[in-house]
């Protein structure tokens, strides 16, 4: 039996020698004064060897530590060699499953349930907030303190929903994992009890863009009047209040049959007080993308000859009901989830992180203009609202094409039925608008209350 002073005393010679410890285990002493440790053993009818290690590095009692788990290999039925090779192989392998790596076959496995703009939304979040953090580290190695360390730089900047919707992705990626056997948890699992609150107070709203088009189309699929659909439509185009939208009228509306079509709310219908909605020159100017003009021309034939575009239904000098909307999300099983007044808080979140990506340098200001927002230490009557006109409209077209992918033309929520009863498959075919359509030339006669001929 070795001991430490038998080692401590062999001394190297001109060629190399054993000298031997318990089952096959044994010192090698080289010419150089290099102590092996080796250990002999048959498998199969065959006699193999084992290293482990050099003394002193190895101690007495590890290498017979590391025999003795080799000889219970033995007794398994298994080659002890072959078996720390697959130990090597697994951790190699494990190393190289870095988190990156196992989040871009997330990203491939799920992309083809996502709309194109999602899917570049969900990959390029990871790539500027997640890979340059842990992309590089082993899948099996993150913790949730360094998850939450991620989340914590985006928080820093102030994008708390950002943070909790990274990650909600993070979480989907180790639950993929998971699934394949790669990770036996997910650390970011219970991170969101620990991440900042939204402010209090806010509106319930989906600020996700695939899950608001699926609201939308899942909301216009409901029964309601085709007014209220189309005002739906409207709102989350536009990102305007509520309120705002509900009193809106054809008078308001130009150049609508042009290349810069415009919305002015004047300020008597803005919110704030006496001295806002007195204000000169205080009108909000809403550019119009496409595919709001689109839901204007389904809209005229309905509204057109009123002065309001969503008139009650009872009443057409009054407006749609405050609650028509809202209960329409909510039929559509999104109470407590979306608010009409959410597609603003919508719009600046989708809208603020996309400019974070690909805008310009004053394009969280030019959001906070769409919606009217008066920035802090402006006095509020002397707020230029006509300034970045351009860029608003640029961001109007960019936020309407988003919006409005996979979404059905305006036109066939005038022929969905507006009633629960009535067999849905046996709807009309939605009736096309004329191409050759156009507004009226003069529809700022209405302004004055004139009757509107050249319709």
């Amino acid at each position: 039996m070795l001991t430490d002073v038998k080692i401590r005393a062999a001394k190297p010679r001109s060629k190399s020698y054993k000298v031997t410890d318990a089952n096959r285990l044994y010192l090698l002493v080289t010419p150089s004064g290099g102590k092996l440790w080796r250990w002999s053993y048959s498998f199969d009818g065959k006699q193999k060897g084992m290293a482990f290690g050099a003394w002193p590095k190895v101690s007495l009692a590890e290498a017979r530590l590391k025999r003795d788990e080799a000889v219970a290999m033995l007794e398994d039925m298994r080659d002890p060699a072959i078996a720390k090779k697959l130990k090597k192989e697994v951790a190699l392998e494990a190393s190289r499953q870095t988190f990156e790596r196992v989040a871009r076959e997330w990203f491939d496995n799920a992309r083809p349930q996502w709309a194109s703009v999602h899917a570049a939304d969900v990959i390029r979040s990871l790539e500027r907030d997640v890979f340059p953090t842990i992309g590089n580290f082993p899948i099996k190695e993150l913790t949730p303190p360094l998850v939450l360390s991620v989340l914590r730089e985006i928080e820093a900047r102030g994008s708390i929903e950002t943070a909790k919707r990274i990650r909600q992705r993070i979480s989907a990626v180790f639950t993929f994992g998971i699934a394949q056997g790669i990770v036996k948890d997910d650390p970011a699992e219970k991170l969101g009890a620990v991440l900042k609150p939204l402010r209090k107070g806010r509106q319930p709203a989906i600020t996700d863009l695939f899950p608001l088009r699926k609201m939308i189309l899942q909301a216009e699929e409901d029964y309601a009047r085709p007014v209220t659909r189309l005002a739906l439509r409207l709102l989350a185009l536009t990102a305007v209040r509520p309120s705002e939208l509900r009193g809106a009228q054809w008078a308001e509306f130009d150049d609508l049959n042009g290349p810069e079509p415009l919305w002015r709310i004047p300020s008597a219908r803005m919110k704030g007080d006496l001295d806002r909605k007195e204000e000169v020159n205080g009108d909000h100017i809403v550019p119009l993308a496409p595919q709001a003009i689109a839901v204007l021309r389904a809209l005229w034939p309905l509204t057109g000859a009123g002065s309001l575009l969503f008139p009650s239904n009872r009443h057409a000098h009054k407006p749609l009901s405050e609650n028509a909307i809202g209960y329409l999300l909510n039929r559509a099983g999104y109470h407590g989830h979306h608010v009409p007044h959410g597609f603003r808080a919508a719009f600046s979140t989708i809208m603020n992180e996309w400019a974070e990506r690909e805008g310009k340098d004053h394009d969280r200001k030019v959001i906070d203009l769409m919606l009217a927002h008066v920035p802090t230490g402006k006095v509020e009557g002397a707020y230029n609202r006509a300034a970045y006109l351009p860029r608003r409209r640029e961001l109007a077209l960019i936020w309407g094409a988003m919006l409005s992918d996979g979404l059905p033309d305006p036109v066939v929520l005038t022929e969905r039925p507006s009633k629960k009863s009535g067999p849905y498959s046996r709807r009309r075919p939605p009736t096309p608008v004329d191409a050759d359509f156009r507004f009226p030339t003069r529809l700022s006669q209405l302004r004055q209350g004139q009757p509107v001929q050249d319709r």
